[in-house]
């Protein structure tokens, strides 16, 4: 269930009147790690899994595909039990920063390992390349499948393609989730990409380039603008970042030279 009927008032030129309207889903979820409650996360309640997951990646809980074991899902109970590799030593460190998250802004909790900063990501030398035309394209295809915003407005949009082709896309009221879904089932299902773009509906802060950089994807293309220090870690991280791509015009931020023009 992702969107719930709800009658509401509408004010407007012909006057006041009662109409259905449709309602985005929020709900929460619970990461346990090895038995320890880790993160609380609000979120629209579909692919679950690859969110807790992909959160796990981002953060750097979770490195390499061998360091997971297990994920099951209870979705009755908002919940996600994620067992790791007891090579990896996490039982005693796991320190959580902030326990419940925000939907709209920073993603709000954070986890790390006892007296462990996350490494920042290394810069990314992918030699990919793409033509203007197909980021276009790429761009309206998001759009075109953001049926869930286009009926509620309650919703944010990324995808991972390859070349002209869409191949995971994602949405949830959390920006930063759609973005941990994909690294999410893109570990779990051990999908490259130094080769892949990601098309994101929203606004490219920090906290997206460095989801971006920690999923080593090269190329980030926006409908919306980006930040100052989001430009700055990509310029330091290697990644290009486009803005403003709707319709037939485009903006070029960080290393145009992977864009084809």
């Amino acid at each position: 269930m992702l969107t719930t009927p709800r009658k509401i008032i509408q004010f407007g030129e012909n006057g006041c009147h009662e109409v259905e309207d449709i309602i985005v889903c929020e709900t929460t979820l619970t990461v346990y790690v090895n038995s320890k409650e880790t993160a609380t996360l609000v979120c629209s309640p579909r692919d679950q899994a690859y969110l807790a997951v992909g959160f796990l990646c981002a953060e750097g809980v979770l490195k390499k595909r061998e360091d997971l074991r297990t994920v099951n899902l209870d979705a009755e109970q908002g919940a996600v039990y994620i067992e790791t590799n007891p090579d990896l030593g996490l039982a005693d460190k796991l320190v959580v920063k902030h326990c419940i998250t925000t939907s709209a802004g920073r993603s709000g909790a954070s986890v790390s390992t006892a007296g462990v900063t996350p490494a920042p990501p290394p810069p990314i030398s992918s030699q990919l390349k793409v033509k203007a035309e197909t980021v276009l394209k790429l761009a309206a295809e998001l759009q075109q499948r953001s049926c869930l915003f286009q009926r509620t407005g309650g919703v944010h949009n990324a995808a991972l393609a390859q070349g002209e082709d869409i191949l995971i896309f994602q949405e949830d009221i959390g920006r930063h989730n759609t973005l941990d879904k994909i690294h999410g089932q893109c570990f779990l299902e051990e999908i490259p990409r130094d080769d892949k773009m990601i098309i994101f509906s929203g606004r490219v802060s920090s906290e997206i380039l460095l989801k971006t950089a920690r999923m080593r994807v090269p190329i980030l293309i926006s409908r919306s603008a980006p930040t100052d220090l989001a430009l700055k870690l990509a310029e330091d991280l290697q990644i290009t970042v486009l803005g403003f791509v709707r319709g037939k015009r485009l903006s070029i931020y960080a290393h145009q030279e992977r864009i084809i023009l």
